[in-house]
């Protein structure tokens, strides 16, 4: 029993010795761990400084790049910017010079125009007096005929009687000549006199025509704003208003660009209304530009009603008044054709009072005429006949639609209200300050005419005149006769439109006549 006892005891104090190395061998290899683990921490921390170190040092290598790339195509662009102004100021200096030509051979021509026309009174002269030579000669003649002839006295009262009504009769022809001649004369003055009152009782002022309008920004961030991530908003904002916007170097200040004036209006105060909202994205853009769109809807039939109302003129179609406001963003030549209608339409009504009839039919009459140029962009055909079928839709007098269609001579005339609107539109179009062109494509395109008449057979002289809307061609009486006229006004117009490019129409007016002309002292 007490050997077992023993044995235990032994064994107790066996198994605590082992325990005890045990732990102390537990012990030893925790803190072995524990090292190790500092010894990772501080490695994957030293590693994580240097990596950082290197994105580092390749981030400011990429914004180098990406800054010498951006200061190279700065440079690039600041360079073929200086191109285009060196090419600019050349043909800039190139017309100038070609301009100094034209006018010395302008005052060439002058020149010599005033040396032929002393040439040809010199030998107006020279005819006069060989005629006044070859009727005395004549009186002589039939002096010695009547001494030779002895005629009986009854004979020579009935040659008296027949010589006196001869002259007689021409000199009644030459009174009416006279009197015929006076009275053009009389009507001439009366209708300048009427067209002088008519121009100085209303004038007004243009807008200059344009195809881009200019919006200014409160600084150059703004672009970046306009133009979106990847450009998502510009993209949306050309989509939904049909116009180009143009962001380039310009300080503070971007571009629209579009042909239609009313859609380029609704950008341009769409883009107005975004920037001053500051918020800027496709759903809004679409938003403002829809909102905008029927803003100006409204705005052009209240421009429509005021036009109406400033030409006194009433009964309108609610279609055509929208028509009208339209014409409000429509120019021609720099020439606003609705201030062209209002003009047009006073100036008809004033030559309508000065010959007594109606006012107000006349003053209609050249105020719509040229309604049809606010639908031209968007049907084919003549603006005057677009014009016609409209008013003819919308329920205008046949005196009206005609006026309208027969403005541009496309159609005969069937009423003086007709004659009244052509004046009127040429009046208002023609006056000086109305409308503007280039000075060097104007000269260019008359020339043009001039030459291509005169390379027709059995022309004299041609004469562009109506700035340039009208060509009159003087052809020899002697090679060309009356049926002919017609080939050679059919021929230049052909050519014309085959060689020439020009807004609206060119009448081409073909004149042959013989003059004969006595001096009497």
């Amino acid at each position: 029993m007490l050997e077992k006892i023993i044995f235990l005891i032994v064994g107790l104090a066996v198994g605590a010795i082992f325990f005890l190395i045990y732990a102390a061998v537990k012990r030893s290899q925790d803190n072995r761990n524990i090292l190790n683990s500092n010894e990772l921490a501080k490695k994957i921390i030293e590693d994580a400084k240097a990596e950082s170190e290197t994105l580092k040092k390749a981030a400011v290598l990429e914004a180098k790049e990406r800054w010498y790339k951006k200061q190279h195509k700065l440079e690039t662009d600041i360079d073929s910017r200086k191109k285009e102004v060196l090419v600019l100021e050349r043909n800039y200096n190139e017309r100038v010079m070609n301009l100094d030509k034209r006018i010395d051979t302008l005052d060439r021509k002058d020149a010599n125009l005033q040396e032929f026309e002393k040439k040809l009174k010199k030998q107006e002269a020279e005819l006069a007096a060989k005629r006044d030579e070859l009727n005395s000669a004549i009186e002589k003649q039939n002096a010695k005929l009547s001494e030779i002839a002895r005629l009986s006295r009854e004979e020579a009262v009935q040659i008296l009687k027949n010589n006196l009504r001869n002259k007689a009769r021409n000199e009644a022809s030459r009174e009416i000549r006279q009197i015929v001649e006076q009275t053009k004369n009389e009507a001439n003055k009366l209708a300048a006199g009427i067209l002088a009152t008519a121009v100085q009782r209303f004038a007004v002022d243009y807008v200059s025509e344009s195809t881009v309008a200019v919006v200014s920004l409160p600084d150059d961030e703004m672009k970046g704003r306009i133009i979106g991530r990847e450009g998502r908003n510009i993209r949306a904002f050309e989509k939904a208003s049909g116009v180009d916007l143009i962001i380039d170097d310009t300080p503070e200040a971007v571009v629209l660009s579009c042909f239609d004036p009313v859609r380029r209006e609704v950008a341009r105060l769409s883009l107005e209304k975004l920037i001053s909202d500051g918020r800027i994205h496709p759903g809004r853009i679409e938003q403002v530009i829809d909102k905008t769109t029927k803003e100006m809807n409204e705005n052009l039939v209240r421009i429509g009603e005021k036009a109406c109302m400033e030409t006194n003129i009433h009964n309108i179609s609610p279609n055509l008044v929208k028509l009208i406001g339209r014409l409000r963003y429509r120019t021609s030549y720099g020439q606003n054709i609705l201030q062209h209608s209002i003009e047009a339409a006073w100036i008809c009504g004033i030559m309508a009072a000065e010959l007594g009839i109606d006012q107000e039919l006349a003053r209609r009459c050249g105020f719509l005429h040229d309604i049809g140029k606010a639908i031209d962009h968007e049907f084919d055909g003549s603006h005057a006949k677009l014009g016609a079928d409209v008013a003819r839709k919308n329920g205008e007098s046949r005196i009206v639609v005609n006026a309208i269609e027969a403005h541009h001579e496309e159609v005969e005339y069937n009423s003086v209200y007709a004659v009244l609107t052509q004046a009127s539109d040429a009046i208002s179009g023609a006056r000086p300050g109305a409308r503007r062109e280039m000075l060097e494509t104007y000269m260019k395109r008359l020339n043009k005419m001039e030459e291509i008449a005169n390379s027709i057979e059995g022309v004299n002289k041609s004469f562009a005149i109506q700035a340039g809307r009208e060509l009159r061609i003087v052809v020899d009486p002697v090679s060309v006769d009356d049926k002919s006229t017609a080939f050679i006004a059919s021929d230049i117009a052909e050519k014309i439109e085959q060689e020439m490019q020009y807004p609206g129409q060119i009448k081409v007016v073909v004149i042959r006549e013989t003059r004969q002309s006595a001096v009497a002292k």
